[in-house]
Parts: structure tokens; C-alpha cells; sequence
């Protein structure tokens, strides 16, 4: 029984497995701490000021509309660029005096990215918010909307990550817009800058990896461009940092960032001169804000009727800026003809290609202009005697007038085809419509004849008709012109 006893230990340990792993995080950080303090020498080898190996490619995916692939050491992130029209800008709901947001950046960080096989689910919180700090870093960039008519969103992808995945982000956005062919002003770059503290003497390290995040005393995101700086952010674990200090590490964040803009710009110079095949074409022009009743239509039929004739999606700003957004440029350039087609003033003097929309015994009225016609009285329809319009022409027929009059006061539009077959100037024109300038008609024989018959048309019976005909043309030419503008 004595030797029982003798053999049992005295005490059971009263170390844990938590406190082991304490022990040796702490041992680790000490070690990590003094060499980059003492040494000048980071965990991996590099120096304070040395970036890890870097890396770009673009147009990896062929059916996105721009791509572009990021690494810088074992951080890789790949970015994807997609464009849309206005119609796709988010709309914000707040205080703030914007309303919609039409470029936006959001960052995924999935658990395969470190080595983990967690469930994928929504974004957290740290998503959230590297995902803004890359937006606001890129947002300056981004053409107005005037410039670039588009929504832009890009969507960043952490393939692998080792520190600083919101900066690679910038980077590989960067080059994910200027592949889509995105105008951006001037390509960003970002670096994480870390700190280690050792009494009252600082080291600023470049390019800070996993470790060195976890282990130093900040962690200060810089991203901008050769010009400046867009964005910044910055967590430490001290009570504060020395100016000289911080001049420190914007300077050695400078040099690290115009290194990694070299590589982009080596990769891909500037942003490519034209879109994917696969993004939409959008078109956009400035309109008078009265003229946006006239595009839109009663009820919007007009605008509908336009889309469905050309395949595009129309959307009308209160300003009266117009953008057409088709997937070719065709239908884009046949919706803007048609638009303008629809705003646009009658000029006398101009010749048009128009189709009969109504015949009566005294002239045919011409839609010449979408939404806006005239009247082309009997004697100007031909160069020759017509006698019956009906024999000649017919309701759908498509002729060339001269809009040789227009009322201003009442908005009736005066046409001749006659004036185009002779090819006669405006006042030639004016000059031999009798319902305009009084002139002595057509010479000759057969026109002599007319112009006396003509002559007493308009002067007894004839002229009532022609006056109540002429009354007949206003109300429905120019005042259909006036509401539909």
C-alpha cells in the first residue's frame, strides 16, 4: 500500500490546453515583434518596405462584360464588372439629397477563401463594410453619368485571402472596369500599411499579411491614384500615432501604390474603346423639358409603341435627358430618329417624305413629321391637272412636300408637292400657291384653264369650301401638332 501511494503523483496539472495555446500565441508574438523591431526582418523574409509578389489578368470570364483578376502574395480577389441602364441604379432611402446610386461595388468573402468549410450565407457585417470602403475609393473615378450613360456594379470575389483583401479589391476593380470599358478617369490602386511599437521608436511595414495584421498595432487601408488619395481607413490597437509617423507610412503607402498601378497599366493601359459584345448599347440626347409630353404619349402609348417597334428600353429624366438602351446599336439610333422625329419643328422651305393620312375634294392632308400633318391643297398636289385627288392617290401613299406656310398663331401647316416635282424655292413656291401669296397660278394651256375654274372655286362656292376646308386642316393638323407637344 506504501509503494501504492509513493507511485501516485503528488499533484494533477493545473495547465490547460487553452493556456498552452495562449502561452505559445504570446511567445509567437514576441518573437514576430523583436526581429521586425530588432532585426528589420518580417515573418516571411521581406523587408518593411517590400511588397509581396504581384500579379494581374483581365478578360478572364468570357461572357461577363469585364474582368479582372487581382493577386498580391496568397490574396487573390477577382472582380466582375457589369453594366445596365438607369433603370438598374439602386434607390436610396434617406436623408441624404441623392436618391439613387448607379455605380456600386459589393465584396464577398467566402469561407473556402481561408481554407474553411463554413455554410455560405448572407453578408456580414465586415462584407458590408469592406465593400463600402472600396466603393468610396472608386467612386470618384466613375464618369458622370452624362459622360457614361450606365449603371455600374461590380461584384468582388476573395479567391484566396491573406491580408488586405479589401485593397486588392480596389486593385482588382480597377482593372474589372477598364476591361468593361468603362471610362474611368484615372485607374486606383490600395495597400495596407501595418505598425509595430517598441518603446517609443515605430515601424511602418508595406503590404501587411494575416499575421502581421494580428500580431502588429494597426492596420491603415490607403487606395488612390497617382494624383491622390480616394480613400482611407485605419484600425489601431495604441493610443494614438506620432504626425511623423503617419507621414511615414503615406509615403512608403505612395511608392507601394504607384508600384502597383506600373502593373496594372502594364496589363491593360486605359479602358477599352468599346463595350462588351454582350452589354447594352445606350444612346442618350438632351430634349426642351415642354417636348417630353410629345415622347411619352397619352398614357405613354407613344413612348411603348416606340420601344416595341425598335427592341429598346426608354427611360425619360425630368430634365429631359433621353437614354435608349438597346442590346444593338441599330435599334438604339432608330428609337433616337424616331424621338427626334417627334420634337422636332416644321421648317418652311425643308422638303419631307410624308404619308396621306386623309383625302378630301379640295386636298389630301400629309402626316409628314409623327404626330404632326398638313394640307396639300388639290392645285399643288402635281405638276399636271389632277381631277379627282381619289383617281391619283390614296389614303397609306408616302410623297415628298415642301412645307411652303405654317400659322404660327394656329399652328396649320401648308404643304406642296408640286413645289418638289418643279423644283421651286420657298418664295418660288409662295409665289404660285394662290392660297399663299396671291400668285398668277400655272402657265399654259391646261393650267391657264384650272387656275380660271380654280379661280372661281375659291372665289364663289369653291373659296367657302376652301376656307371651311383650310378651317378643317388647322383644327386637326396644327392643334392634333400642339397637343401632342
Amino acid at each position: 500500500l506504501a509503494l501504492a501511494e509513493e507511485d501516485e503523483p503528488s499533484e494533477k496539472p493545473t495547465t490547460s490546453a487553452s493556456q498552452i495555446r495562449a502561452y505559445i500565441s504570446e511567445a509567437v508574438k514576441t518573437e514576430v515583434r523583436r526581429r521586425i523591431a530588432q532585426e528589420g526582418v518580417r515573418p516571411d523574409g521581406r523587408s518593411l518596405t517590400e511588397i509581396r509578389p504581384l500579379a494581374a489578368e483581365v478578360n478572364l470570364l468570357p461572357r461577363v462584360h469585364g474582368s479582372g483578376l487581382f493577386k498580391r502574395g496568397q490574396t487573390q480577389v477577382l472582380s466582375i464588372c457589369t453594366l445596365g441602364t438607369s433603370r438598374d441604379s439602386q434607390l436610396l432611402d434617406g436623408l441624404h439629397p441623392e436618391d439613387n446610386k448607379r455605380f456600386m461595388h459589393h465584396y464577398n468573402f467566402p469561407p473556402y477563401s481561408t481554407g474553411e468549410a463554413n455554410p455560405l450565407r448572407g453578408p456580414k457585417r465586415r462584407e458590408i463594410g469592406h465593400g463600402a470602403l472600396a466603393e468610396n475609393a472608386l467612386r470618384i473615378i466613375i464618369p458622370s453619368e452624362e459622360e457614361f450613360p450606365y449603371t455600374v456594379r461590380v461584384v468582388s470575389e476573395v479567391m484566396s485571402s491573406n491580408g488586405s483583401t479589401s485593397m486588392g479589391s480596389v486593385c482588382a476593380s480597377t482593372l474589372a472596369l477598364m476591361d468593361a470599358g468603362v471610362p474611368i478617369k484615372r485607374p486606383v490602386a490600395g495597400i495596407a500599411m501595418g505598425l509595430i511599437q517598441d518603446g517609443d521608436q515605430y515601424f511602418v511595414l508595406t503590404d501587411i499579411q494575416g499575421m502581421e495584421d494580428h500580431l502588429g498595432d494597426m492596420d491603415f487601408k490607403v487606395a488612390g491614384t497617382r494624383m491622390g488619395i480616394t480613400a482611407l481607413q485605419m484600425d489601431i490597437k495604441i493610443s494614438g500615432v506620432p504626425h511623423d509617423v503617419m507621414a511615414r507610412a503615406l509615403s512608403q503607402a505612395l511608392d507601394a501604390r504607384l508600384e502597383i498601378l506600373d502593373l496594372i497599366e502594364s496589363v491593360i493601359p486605359e479602358p477599352r474603346a468599346e463595350l462588351s459584345p454582350y452589354a447594352p448599347r445606350i444612346l442618350t440626347l438632351k430634349i426642351n423639358v415642354d417636348s417630353i409630353g410629345a415622347v411619352i404619349g397619352q398614357g405613354g402609348k407613344t413612348v411603348r409603341g416606340i420601344q416595341e417597334a425598335t427592341n429598346t428600353v426608354i427611360e425619360i429624366a425630368e430634365d429631359g435627358l433621353v437614354s435608349i438602351a438597346s442590346v444593338d446599336a441599330a435599334g438604339a439610333e432608330r428609337a433616337r430618329d424616331m424621338i427626334l422625329g417627334l420634337i422636332e419643328e416644321p421648317e418652311p422651305g425643308r422638303i419631307y417624305t410624308g404619308k396621306i393620312t386623309r383625302i378630301e375634294d379640295y386636298g389630301a392632308w400629309v402626316e409628314f413629321l409623327p404626330g404632326t400633318d398638313g394640307m396639300v391643297h388639290i392645285s399643288q398636289l402635281s405638276d399636271m391637272r389632277v381631277e379627282r385627288i381619289r383617281d391619283e392617290f390614296h389614303v397609306g401613299d408616302e410623297i415628298m412636300v415642301m412645307v411652303t406656310d405654317i400659322d404660327r398663331g394656329s399652328g396649320k401647316v401648308r404643304l406642296s408637292r408640286q413645289a418638289v416635282l418643279e423644283g421651286w424655292s420657298l418664295e418660288e413656291a409662295r409665289q404660285n400657291d394662290r392660297g399663299i401669296g396671291g400668285g398668277g397660278g400655272r402657265s399654259g394651256g391646261g393650267g391657264g384653264n384650272r387656275g380660271g375654274y380654280g379661280g372661281d372655286r375659291r372665289g364663289g362656292g369653291g373659296g367657302d369650301r376652301r376656307g371651311g376646308g383650310g378651317d378643317r386642316g388647322g383644327d386637326r393638323g396644327g392643334d392634333r401638332g400642339g397637343r401632342r407637344y
